[in-house]
């Protein structure tokens, strides 16, 4: 009797990579940032209320392209990260690059057993053409940041400005390559990035969501925050812009609670608004925060993008 040889086993599945990204009108950013994520296999793009360019860009560069409306940051990420197929999630911002040596990083993980469910990517951020490494803190800048991630090893809460993140299963450590972040052009773009983060804190403390503390305790915790951007993260190894930006940390609880209460009070300017690049534009009134609830995103349109990724 003749015995067969035995059937050779099936080909074990390659891991996939995913890596998503959220924009809202960054025609600007987007194309340079999605050619870079080329090492990844498959590219998604959420558009939250975007009018410019960007909806035409990531047609023709991302793989997966959602549209809709994400009042909040976190939801908007969750919607990003539900679309994704991959067994390995990758996070990018529009005004993100990612260094090849770490995507060659990502990719040998990706390829490998997992032996993790979460890695921090350090991260380097820059002014202008300036690298600025040390000092950051207070919702304008870190230095490690969990974006290498499986399906379910994170999530989100419904801050305004950087909704904290939840972490769950095995941390892999720190990755090695780095994480380019061109924060702001220049110091004009730093002082209005406060100024809008303290209009968006503002509703988010109008709803209750967070603490409310006395304009003394504000101004101790500012205290605290500079010396520990300035000279427990080393922002004097900066110079000018380590001032700056410990400066900028400080203030942020304080204004934030003074816009808070002040917008609470006041009564409205009957004046039209100067335009729609004012910052008050950016958030409904924070009398109207205290009042109504965040409206609830439709269910967004996704759809493959074209006929896949074009070469340019």
């Amino acid at each position: 009797m003749r015995i067969p040889p035995p059937a050779a086993p099936a080909p074990q599945r390659r891991p996939r990579l995913s890596a998503f990204v959220c924009a809202r009108n960054e025609e600007a950013e987007l194309a340079d940032c999605l050619r870079n994520l080329r090492f990844a296999d498959e590219i998604v793009v959420l558009l939250d209320r975007s009018t410019d360019g960007s909806a035409a860009i990531a047609e023709r560069l991302a793989d997966r392209v959602i549209e809709g409306e994400f009042p909040l940051e976190g939801p908007r990420r969750a919607a990003a990260l539900a679309a994704c197929s991959g067994d390995w999630v990758l996070e990018i911002d529009a005004d993100e690059r990612v260094t090849p040596a770490l995507a060659a990083e990502i990719r040998a993980i990706a390829a490998a057993p997992a032996r993790a469910d979460w890695y921090l990517v350090p991260v380097d951020n820059f002014i202008g053409g300036r690298r600025v490494r040390h000092g950051w803190g207070g919702s304008f800048g870190t230095s490690a940041v969990a974006r290498l991630y499986r399906p379910g090893a994170k999530s989100w809460g419904e801050e305004r400005v950087h909704p904290g993140a939840r972490l769950q299963g095995r941390s892999g450590g720190r990755l090695q390559g780095r994480i380019e972040h061109f924060v702001d052009r220049d110091i004009s773009a730093v002082i209005r990035r406060l100024d809008r983060y303290t209009l968006l804190r503002a509703a988010d403390l109008q709803r209750g969501g967070g603490a409310r503390h006395g304009l003394a305790s504000h101004a101790f915790r500012g205290l605290r925050r500079f010396w520990k951007c300035y000279v427990t993260r080393r922002g004097y190894r900066e110079g000018e812009w380590g001032v700056l930006i410990a400066l900028m940390a400080a203030l942020y609880p304080l204004l934030s609670e003074l816009r808070a209460r002040i917008e609470a009070a006041e009564p409205a300017d009957p004046r039209p608004a100067p335009g729609a690049a004012d910052a008050s534009a950016l958030a409904a009134p924070l009398r109207a925060a205290a009042r109504l609830p965040v409206p609830a995103a439709p269910r967004p349109a996704a759809r493959r993008a074209g006929q896949g990724r074009a070469a340019a």
